[in-house]
């Protein structure tokens, strides 16, 4: 990232809450660093940038986000290399995505430079919450969100954009167990599926719940027409690998996230000389993958989970339990290339890395 002429006023925390961190045993999004990133949109246009002490916000009851769900998010990770330097993993995917999920929302798009700059000030700034521990990193959360105060169905006419962190370490401590869900639905054809908006979530909480209470991690979503493709789970994209082809819902039908961490696996896989399919997997091939041993790897894949290996998978009323996953498996090479190459330990050859001082 270079300098720009985007001016950015700094009003830095009275003291850092780094000392009272224990940084050994981080919860996955509770622990929140020094520092925050706003701006303010009205009149047509972002202004008022700037990086404050983070604190709650003060909102009135009638916000439009509180009753409408005009909201949309991102999320990246930052890392440490050994010389110390800040690299960033495809922040400018995540930018370009987010504008996408605006434009659904009938949200204003967030300039590259604002999204950028505001960025690498705050990583900057909040350098120091950056874990220098193997598999931990600096989550990244930039959002966006209406903030008129009127009780009527239309789009805003002002937003908040924002950007605050806080040091993980992984999201999943072990491999995950999921339930095909074929009662509800987490996205339609025209609907916001491919948006990363926040009303997406707040749908799937039900019926993840119901599954956590039956003891698996996650669903795995179908279709909303037929309930007879998989499509995604509820924090990542998945991906099989049967009879040695990686086979992923493709990102077409506008039902499913264009995961940023999905099209690095695929880049990767057809570079390592894998076969790929972008095509929607038949709940029945999955069940007859299972039964008959070809299904040799089932993960899932996304910038909090990175790769989420899973180790069983419900299907109709039975479990199915999946090949244990060794060092030299394909998921394992995929993880371990990732990383390799978000903690500058190997050559960028994508320019995914975006480097900060």
């Amino acid at each position: 990232m270079n300098n720009t002429t985007l001016k950015i006023d700094i009003t830095k925390i009275n003291a850092s809450k780094i000392p009272d961190t224990d940084f050994t045993n981080l919860v996955f999004g509770k622990t929140i660093s020094d520092h925050m990133f706003v701006a303010d949109y009205a009149d047509g246009e972002w202004s008022n940038a700037r990086i404050e002490p983070y604190a709650p916000l003060s909102l009135n009851p009638a916000n439009a986000t509180l009753h409408y769900g005009q909201s949309v998010f991102e999320g990246m990770k930052a890392y440490k290399n050994e010389a110390g330097e800040i690299l960033v993993f495809r922040a400018d995917a995540n930018q370009k995505r987010l504008n996408e999920s605006a434009k659904r929302l009938c949200i204003p798009e967030v300039p590259e430079e604002l999204f950028m700059e505001g960025l690498r000030q705050l990583l900057e700034l909040d350098k120091d919450w950056i874990p220098n521990r193997p598999g931990y990193s600096l989550y990244v959360r930039p959002f966006i969100f209406a903030t008129d105060d009127y009780l009527g169905i239309r789009p805003s006419e002002k937003y908040k954009f924002m950007i605050f962190t806080c040091p993980v370490g992984a999201y999943y401590s072990k491999p995950v167990s999921v339930k095909v869900e074929c009662q509800y639905t987490r996205a339609a054809e025209g609907g916001t599926g491919a948006a990363k908006a926040a009303g997406n979530y707040a749908a799937s909480l039900l019926p993840a719940l119901q599954a956590q209470k039956e003891g698996y991690d996650q669903l795995l979503w179908t279709d909303g027409k037929s309930h007879q493709h998989i499509e995604e789970s509820g924090t990542m994209n998945v991906m099989f690998l049967i009879n040695n082809a990686l086979i992923t819902a493709p990102t077409t039908t506008g039902t499913i996230l264009k995961g940023i961490t999905r099209d690095s696996v695929l880049t990767l896989a057809k570079e390592m000389g894998v076969k790929v399919e972008e095509r929607f997997l038949r709940v029945t091939e999955l069940e007859d993958s299972l039964r008959n041993g070809t299904l040799q790897e089932a993960f899932g894949t996304g910038t909090a989970a990175t790769i989420a290996h899973i180790s069983k998978i419900h299907i109709n009323g039975r479990d199915y339990v999946l090949p244990e996953i060794k060092e030299d498996s394909f998921s394992s090479k995929i993880l371990n290339t990732l990383d390799a190459i978000k903690y500058g330990k190997i050559a960028d050859t994508h320019d995914w890395i975006i480097k900060i001082k």
